[in-house]
């Protein structure tokens, strides 16, 4: 049994590495790709993950299999594709460590995931599914995500959605609204930002976005609010946890490290549960997936940046929390 599987992209980030003798940018090739990130930081925790979609049979391709096996992610469900190239991206980092995406993805494999190479039996064994909306932005593998989605909510799985919205991805705003509220409606847990949460919602308020968005079928709502911390809410109520004081330099996968370590908090929790869960014992989980978002913002890079077990307990006992 998977505790979590996640169907979408995973590519490669080129992010910032310096400059040569002459001047030159540098930039150095990571792996990544927002389920990937998730899938890899559960694993690293410990827990046990798969992941569906599709690569090309290049050398991009290869690394990136490469790195998922060594991360511990089972990569039967990862297609190779013969005739398309693996997806990049060039990620920009603001003086903060902020940072925007330049996507190298028209006709890129991970779009080409078709329905039937979806590998349900994945879908079978895993007690959470996760996905989000870059899959959702053309066919065909808009459909092959959505029909897996569909297909692990009528086998009872615990639904997990991240938005992740990319602008540069979406033709126009309406059309990844409309997108990403269908995926909200199927989800149990949902992970939004706060720009996500705005755009989703027209609140810029966490406790009414939140309350919005629960009103469209999670049970449990999470909002990432970057050096504020993460705002939760369920049934039984919400509070915003503040988040660790670190030296960041790049925000890359932060996001995902927090979710992927927050669904390891999670696992074995069923719908209802996740619903009731009391307020005391979920601001323990979300303070574990600050750490872990916190700690990955120190270092470059996304999966290469995720702290272990270790490290998170060492952050969550020294570390001081940032201030309102």
């Amino acid at each position: 049994m998977f505790d979590v599987v996640a169907l979408g992209e995973t590519l490669i980030d080129f992010t910032p590495g310096g400059a040569n003798a002459q001047g030159v940018k540098l930039f150095a090739c990571n792996p990544g790709g927002a389920p990937a990130n998730v899938l890899a930081m559960n694993a690293r925790l410990g827990g046990k993950t798969a992941f569906i979609g599709k690569v090309g049979r290049d050398s991009f391709g290869s690394f990136l299999r490469k790195t998922m096996v060594q991360c511990g992610i089972d990569t039967t469900g990862l297609i190779a594709d013969e005739k398309l190239n693996t997806t990049l991206a060039f990620v920009q980092l603001d003086e903060h460590g902020d940072r925007s995406f330049t996507f190298y993805r028209d006709l890129g494999a991970d779009v080409m995931l078709q329905s039937h190479e979806v590998k349900k039996s994945l879908i079978d064994a895993c007690r959470i599914f996760h996905f989000g909306s870059v899959s959702l932005t053309a066919d065909p593998c808009r459909t092959a995500t959505m029909e897996a989605a569909r297909y692990a909510k009528a086998q009872g799985k615990l639904i997990s959605f991240d938005p992740n919205f990319r602008p540069l991805l979406w033709l126009e705003p309406a059309q990844a609204v409309g997108w990403m509220r269908q995926g909200v409606q199927l989800a149990d847990l949902l992970k939004v930002s706060e720009e996500e949460m705005c755009l989703l919602t027209g609140e810029t308020d966490p406790e009414r976005g939140a309350a919005r968005l629960m009103a469209m079928g999670p049970g449990l709502v999470l909002v990432s609010m970057g050096e504020k911390g993460a705002y939760y809410q369920n049934k039984m109520g919400g509070g915003l946890v503040p988040t660790f004081d670190v030296e960041t330099v790049d925000t890359t996968g932060a996001g995902d490290a927090f979710w992927g370590a927050v669904l390891y908090q999670l696992r074995g929790k069923t719908a209802a549960e996740l619903a009731q869960m009391p307020s005391q014992q979920l601001q323990q989980v979300v303070r574990f997936g600050n750490a872990a978002g916190s700690l990955t913002t120190m270092k470059s890079g996304a999966i290469p940046a995720m702290p272990t077990q270790e490290e998170i307990e060492a952050c969550l006992k020294t570390r001081k929390l940032m201030e309102a």
